[in-house]
């Protein structure tokens, strides 16, 4: 396998190349611009007034993006109650994730919860059992941090081979935003852990107020770390599906961890093994045995576009390769793209430096000629890792298992421009 630095001639000379290798063809738009009439004559949208400021009280997409929702798959759960929908990834850019399409899982339904009816007590091994109102939460100082939430589940139906046809379905239950809230330490601090003793083989239990209530143990270390009890994200209230009007953010940790609609934290002497800790979210190896606490997301990347939903569809020429990679463990440090399957590999370059627990997405600058292509995306973060294959995956997991399935994806790009999840062996 060899490795290759990118050559940069600048985006300007890249274009330039670019146009002239397809001149004349039907793809080179710049080329007809003089006969086009949706440029040289004018529209029905420039003849009169559009809408005024009160058109929309709140703002929604233009129907000419209708397309970018969430979706599920109807055979993945016995009812949508207790289910899953997908991140159109394949059709955003940047890294914020908007709430009207950002993932949902449910384990009993999103629930109607006004904020006055709003409750969340702090009991257990503390000083002064607390409950607090919506009100008391926003009296506290105030976090704005920007943090992936991803399922366990994510690419989980690839573990023994390609299955679905899609970027939002292979790696769609996954969202990236900036919440706003209070840290669970101060709480936590508030209610007083003098009772508690000594911190280090302390847990906290979190549950919600739904039904299923999603009960889960989290070690205290990270409880008094980077974990939010969050009120906004993006800047406005939380959706009732993403648990307004308070939930758990639990940067770089499975998003089963992110209890929604908060309702309890209780600080305890170990771990409740619920439901959601024991029978579900373990990862269950080849000899059958399951292993547990594996807690945290490992570095990980996606090719959003070209993919089986976003294909090629203007031609030969200058082509944008772009994907998403995250890593629950810090930050994104590199992404390589390979276009033969993993035999050799070019830097991405990375729109933004990598931030802690949070989508970074890549670019790589490409001219395509019509081949085809095996297109792969492999993540490396901050503390050394590097994105495994499905092979090496494998040779540690076996075929047993459902979640934290990081290995690479590979599209298999076809001449006509349309792609296909495909498994390189």
């Amino acid at each position: 396998m060899s490795n290759s630095k990118p050559t940069d001639p600048g985006r300007r000379g890249f274009l330039k190349g670019a146009a002239a290798a397809t001149a004349g063809a039907a793809s080179a738009g710049a080329a007809q611009a003089a006969g086009d009439p949706l440029i040289t004559e004018v529209q029905p949208w420039a003849q009169s007034f559009g809408d005024g400021v009160d058109a929309t009280p709140y703002g929604l997409p233009i129907e000419h993006e209708g397309d970018v929702i969430r979706r599920n798959v109807e055979w993945l759960t016995a009812d949508t109650v207790s289910s899953i929908n997908f991140t159109p990834i394949h059709a955003l850019d940047g890294t914020i994730t908007p709430q009207g399409c950002a993932f949902e899982r449910h384990h009993s339904g999103a629930i109607d919860l006004r904020k006055e009816d709003y409750r969340l007590m702090i009991n257990g091994l503390v000083d002064t059992p607390l409950v607090f109102t919506y009100a008391d939460l926003e009296r506290f100082p105030r976090e704005n941090r920007v943090y992936f939430c991803e399922c366990a589940a994510n690419s989980g139906m690839e573990w023994a081979g390609a299955q679905l046809n899609g970027a939002q379905f292979t790696h769609g239950m996954i969202h990236n935003m900036e919440y706003s809230g209070v840290s669970l330490r101060t709480l936590l601090e508030e209610a007083g852990l003098g009772a508690a003793g000594d911190l280090s083989d302390k847990w906290v239990y979190v549950e919600g107020a739904d039904a299923s209530s999603n009960g889960r143990s989290i070690p205290m270390d990270k409880a008094l770390d980077d974990v939010l009890v969050a009120f906004k994200a993006n800047g406005e209230a939380l959706r009732k599906e993403h648990g307004y009007p308070v939930r758990l953010v639990v940067p770089g940790w499975e998003g089963n961890m992110w209890v929604k609609w908060l309702r309890r934290v209780e600080v305890m002497d170990g771990p409740v093994e619920s439901r959601e800790e024991t029978s579900k979210y373990t990862d269950v190896l080849e000899d059958g045995i399951a292993r547990k606490w594996t807690w945290e997301m490992d570095a990980k990347s996606v090719v959003t576009s070209p993919s089986p939903q976003s294909p090629i569809t203007h031609g030969h020429g200058p082509l944008v390769i772009t994907g998403l990679a995250w890593s629950g463990r810090g930050h994104i440090t590199r992404v390589d793209v390979s276009l033969d399957g993993g035999k050799n590999w070019q830097e991405a370059r990375l729109g933004a430096p990598g931030t802690d627990k949070a989508l970074t997405r890549f670019y790589l600058d490409h001219s395509w000629q019509g081949e085809e292509m095996m297109l792969q995306a492999r993540a490396h973060d901050s503390t050394g890792y590097v994105q495994p294959t499905k092979t090496q995956l494998r040779e540690v997991r076996g075929l047993n298992s459902i979640y934290h399935n990081n290995a690479i994806q590979t599209w298999w790009v076809r001449a006509n421009g349309e792609a296909e999840n495909v498994e390189v062996s």
